[in-house]
Formats: C-alpha cells, structure tokens, sequence
C-alpha cells in the first residue's frame, strides 16, 4: 500500500500510510484521528496532560481519545483501559503491520504463549493441520489486529457455522477467516461480550431477511449480493414484512415481475412519508391521514383525479381493496 506523505508548516515531514489512514477514516472519530496527529507531530514524547493544554481539551478527552487509538491497534498503552483511565504517558504511534516469518510464527508457537492455544483449538475446530501460510495469517489476526484468543476462537465458530449453512459443508479457509476478523476489527470487537453481542445482532437481522424472503416469494436459495442490499436496506429503515408484502405485489402489478429498483423506489417513498408498518401504508392509501401526494376517497371513488394522475406508489380504489386482502391473507399464513 502506498504511503501519503504528509508536509507540516516549516521543515517538518511525517508519513502516514493508506492503512492507518483508513483505520482513523474508518472509526469516524475526529478526536482520536486528531490525538494521533499530535503524538504523530510530537513522536510521542508528550504526556497526556501536556495533549490536553496543547489541544486545549480536558484529560479525560485525551483518554477517550487514546481508548480509541488503542482499539485501532494505532498506540500502544502500557497499562489496560478502565473507563477513561489511561497512563499519563503518550507512546509513540505503532508501526504499521509487519510480514511475519515462518520462524517467528514457529517461535512464538513454541513458547507456549496464547497463540499456542489458539493454533490447537483452530486445528481442532477446522479438522486439519495449518499450513505454514495459514499459520502466517493466523498470527496476523493474533498479533496485528490484535483480537483476544476467546475473540478469535468465537470468530472462527462463527465461520464454521456459516460455512455451513451458506457453502458446501467443508470448513473455512484461513484466508476466510482472515477477511472476517478485519470487518470485526473494524467493528471493534476487542472483547468477547462485544463479539457476542455483534453475533446475536446478526442472528436478528437473519431472521428478518427470512422473513422478507418469504413475502417476497424467493424460495429454496440464498438472498444474491445485490438482493441482499436491497432487503437490509429496508430493514434498516425499519419497514415490517407485511409492508414489504404490499410493496412487492404493487411491483407485480405495475412492472409484472419483482422489479428490485422498482419497489425500492416504493420503499423509499414510504420511508420519506413515514409508512413502515402495513396498517400505516393502508391508511394513508386510503386517506385517513392528510397528504398532499395521495388524492382524497369519499364513497364515490377518487376525488378531483384525472386518469393517468396517479403518482408512484399511489393506488386506486381496487388496490387498496387487494391490498387489504392481501393484509388478510398474510396474516392467515403467519406461523404461531
């Protein structure tokens, strides 16, 4: 990865690479990513009280700051974080990760250190004996990204299971495993409640799609890439499986097939109006709430609406009857 070469008023000359770059972008905190210039500029030879009069910030500002450092594996502490506690004294920002070799990797397993036992347990999970280079990238995760061995070894159940469920019954691959620990890195899963936590939010955003795939008719196969964007975009923006039901069969009916960009542009207008829920899409279709982009209903149909002025997502009289029906039917089908 190329270095970026960062040029300071006077003489001053730092270098900062893409990696550590797209750690600082990736957290998305302007505190640390602030932290880390100064100990940058100051190759560390300040203390933290001295950061804080120098950024005109308090200690515990510092401290925060540098907890997140910590978690990016940018600055070494010599001392475990508790809350906003940190030692007064600012290291120097960690190199960037280093290629290790086979004999090192050998060493560190011959000690009997930590990364000892998560070579057995990944052995014994995976039913097979790393290879020298699967080592390599095991001791990466270890060493570089800097994940517990309880982290690591609940990542590597993870893999296994989804292996599982998603591939061809066989285990995973280091090289597998290695991509999943950088998006857990990237999460900050540095501890085992994290993890677990970050695991049951997914095993809840599966049981969603499960659901969305059902109304939507998609059977016997996984969600595709593009498929799957879709859906947890709708589930983020907090959207129930029976609007979706009522989202996808307008789409038949306007399109004659599951028109991905079409309904999302249906979701994406209930979104805006507030509609995520199949009673809310109801009755705003049929004019319970005040809308200017929906005509209003009395007994006799649509008033004041010329053929063809119907909007994007808005229905007719026979649609919201359908739909209503559809609702029914939905409903009827839900398992106890």
């Amino acid at each position: 990865m190329s270095d970026i070469k960062i040029t300071l008023p006077g003489s001053e000359m730092f270098t900062l690479t893409g990696q550590t770059i797209d750690k600082l972008l990736r957290a998305g905190d302007a505190d640390a990513a602030l932290l880390y210039l100064y100990i940058l500029k100051t190759h560390g030879q300040k203390t933290s009280s001295e950061a804080a009069i120098a950024l005109d910030k308090s200690k515990g500002w510092v401290a925060s700051a540098m907890a997140v450092l910590s978690r990016l594996a940018l600055v070494q502490l010599d001392e475990e974080i508790d809350g906003n506690t940190v030692g007064d004294e600012l290291k120097p920002p960690l190199a960037e990760p280093r290629q290790y070799t086979e004999h090192e990797v050998k060493h560190e397993i011959m000690s009997g250190s930590d990364f000892a036992i998560v070579v057995d347990e990944t052995q014994r999970r995976l039913g097979k004996i790393l290879s020298p280079d699967d080592l390599l990238r095991l001791y990466g995760i270890y060493d570089n990204l800097r994940l517990p061995p309880e982290v690591i070894l609940l990542l590597i159940t993870h893999c296994i299971k989804e292996s599982s469920i998603t591939g061809d019954g066989r285990a995973p691959s280091i090289r597998y495993i290695e991509k999943a620990a950088f998006t857990w890195e990237r999460e900050g899963l540095y501890s085992l409640d994290r993890a677990e936590e970050y695991l049951k939010a997914l095993e809840e955003r599966k049981t969603v799609r499960g659901k969305m795939k059902r109304v939507l008719h998609i059977t016997g196969r996984e969600l595709s890439a593009t498929e799957k964007r879709y859906v947890d975009g709708w589930i983020e923006m907090g959207f129930e499986p029976d609007a979706v039901s009522i989202a996808y069969d307008k789409t038949l009916v306007k399109t004659g097939s599951l028109s991905w960009p079409y309904m999302d542009g249906i979701m994406k207008n209930w979104h805006n109006k507030d509609l995520h829920t199949a009673e809310h899409v109801l009755d705003k279709d049929n004019g319970k709430q005040n809308s200017t982009s929906v005509p209003a209903v009395s007994n006799s149909g649509w008033k004041n609406t010329k053929p063809g002025a119907l909007k994007h997502g808005d229905p007719s009289r026979e649609d919201v009857e359908r739909l209503r029906r559809l609702l029914d039917k939905t409903k009827e089908e839900k398992p106890d």
